[in-house]
């Protein structure tokens, strides 16, 4: 464990802002974790930087946890219980859990970041959330040192949103997560989006995990720019969900708004369809921009610093509020002050 000075963390975030951290140190062990938590209490935690805005240099010692490895915990008849440390990298552990035949996390592919980060948003796409295999996740909490071990329950999941955003967000370090897999019988879903026509093209009636993994990877990269290749965050703000009286006024000015039903009074309205019905699709500021495929996706051009692309959301949420009365919230961590 060696802490390291002056270092820039562009590589560390999918953005790729280049800002510096003052000191930083990768952490590959709980171990070590737990010997830095003895002298050390201010940091800034960083893990994959899939879901994170720099907007100014880190004066704290900046912590990546890069702790990884699977293990296999039980495995019944038809289910699988697996532990994840938080550094692995999470679409290369959802391809392993198809390559062995494990089920449940498929149409989570491609998303990018690190496991130990799924839980805090509870990643979600294509009708599948990770909350619905997750068993517990294991953190270490800050002032005590101690591992801690939170339930499905405990964790309060709810649309990208769980308690590690919320009563408990800064207080522990996310360590492992536990999931429930299936090894047959597997409950596919691929009624969201674009899957069954993907799959039809591919002319395929009977999927398999690979088969559905397959048709997201190649959904999302005809939709999402790669981060290797363009700097961003996949999608930055989360879809609304709305009352449906204010949503049957909308689709009175507006009749062809998607929408999805949450419950008998809440609609929930796609956030990408907002933004390029505002006018920013394809628009690009300097080297700040909205992606010319995906409006939900805000991108780096080249040398962009997070401030200018914070700038920019802060006017898309404006434009949209104003013309539809719906205050977009954004899903991106945004390192501000």
């Amino acid at each position: 464990m060696v802490i390291k000075k002056n270092i820039s963390l562009k590589a560390y975030n999918t953005f790729g802002i280049d800002v510096k951290a003052s000191r930083f140190v990768s952490i590959a062990s709980l171990y070590e974790l737990k010997q830095l938590l003895n002298s050390e209490k201010d940091f800034f935690l960083i893990s994959g930087g899939s879901n994170l805005l720099l907007t100014r240099d880190i004066e704290r010692l900046v912590v990546h946890i890069n702790i990884q490895g699977i293990s296999i915990d039980h495995e019944e008849e038809n289910t699988v219980d697996l532990t994840v440390n938080g550094g692995e990298n999470w679409h290369e552990f959802v391809l392993w859990c198809i390559s062995e035949n494990y089920g449940g996390l498929e149409n989570l592919s491609l998303i990018p970041g690190n496991v130990g980060t799924s839980p805090i948003q509870n990643i979600g796409a294509y009708g599948v959330e990770v909350k619905d295999c997750i068993t517990k996740v294991e953190a270490l909490e800050i002032a005590t040192n101690k591992l801690v071990s939170f339930s499905n329950e405990a964790c309060n999941f709810g649309y990208r949103n769980s308690i590690f955003k919320n009563e408990v967000k800064g207080k522990y370090i996310l360590t492992s997560v536990s999931f429930r897999l299936t090894t047959k019988n597997h409950q596919l879903t691929t009624s969201y989006g674009a899957i069954e026509n993907e799959l039809a093209v591919q002319k395929i009636k009977i999927p398999t995990l690979k088969n559905i993994s397959d048709a997201i990877i190649r959904i999302r990269k005809s939709k999402l720019p790669d981060p290797k290749e363009i700097g961003n965050s996949g999608s930055f703000f989360k879809n609304p969900v709305i009352s449906k009286k204010q949503f049957l006024r909308l689709q009175k000015e507006n009749p062809s708004i998607p929408n999805y039903p949450v419950s008998e009074t809440e609609i929930k309205v796609p956030a990408g369809w907002l933004v390029e019905q505002s006018g920013f699709k394809g628009k690009r500021f300097g080297d700040a921009g909205v992606h010319e495929k995906q409006a939900l996706v805000l991108v780096n051009y080249g040398s962009a610093t997070g401030i200018e692309i914070f700038q920019l959301a802060e006017k898309i949420q404006q434009t949209v509020f104003k013309k539809f009365e719906i205050a977009l919230e954004i899903e991106v961590n945004v390192v501000a002050s």
